[in-house]
């Protein structure tokens, strides 16, 4: 879906708090622009599940042993994933889609305290409550926390650096607006 439907309000608010009231949200994960050859947009992938209880279940011989994830959602943001792929497209590669599926199937399992945890700029897992408490809101980076990179820079070393290298660009222009003017003067042409 667009990432319009995650936040909108009215028709799109409403049909959200439904699904999230009734427990039909397992996951939203926010994929990378140019993914798709049909749009540049970043797009949202939803996840609904209509049995989130612990259960065990056996695919292909193996027995999965489900938690119980009422109330829960997972929120994953891919943005900054993927590999360049024709140029101007993005593909998720092997190794993410690989990173993400065992993400999301430690969530989903029991034992995920020792499997999963909430990663920075990545997922983070929260109850219905705290969905409930940002308007119902789905956008994932109201959820997942974000590093503030501008914290760690020292803004007095980085704008001296600014400084020597605006002063150096200043010298370069004014020595090539000199030699431009006397090349016109040669000519015969006076600016």
């Amino acid at each position: 879906m667009s990432n319009g439907a995650l936040s909108a309000d009215s028709t799109e608010l409403a049909i959200r708090r439904k699904l999230i009231e009734n427990d039909k949200v397992e996951a939203i994960v926010i994929l990378p622009r140019n993914l798709f050859y049909s749009t540049d947009i970043s797009v949202t992938l939803w996840i609904l599940n209509n049995n989130k209880k612990a259960r065990v279940v056996t695919k292909n011989g193996v027995e999965i042993h489900y938690r119980d994830r009422e109330g829960e959602i997972l929120f994953m943001d891919l943005r900054q994933m993927g590999v360049p792929f024709e140029k101007k497209y993005v593909e998720l590669d092997q190794a993410t889609r690989d990173t993400v599926t065992r993400t999301y199937h430690c969530w989903q399992q029991e034992g995920y305290e020792q499997t999963y945890k909430d990663t920075p700029e990545y997922c983070h897992s929260a109850k219905r409550e705290e969905v409930e408490q940002k308007g119902w809101s789905l956008v994932p980076s109201k959820y997942i926390e974000f590093l503030n990179r501008d914290e760690q820079i020292d803004f007095d070393t980085k704008m001296r650096q600014l400084q020597t290298e605006l002063h150096d660009l200043l010298q370069q222009e004014e020595e090539s607006t000199k030699e431009l003017k006397g090349l016109f003067e040669k000519m015969g042409y006076k600016i």
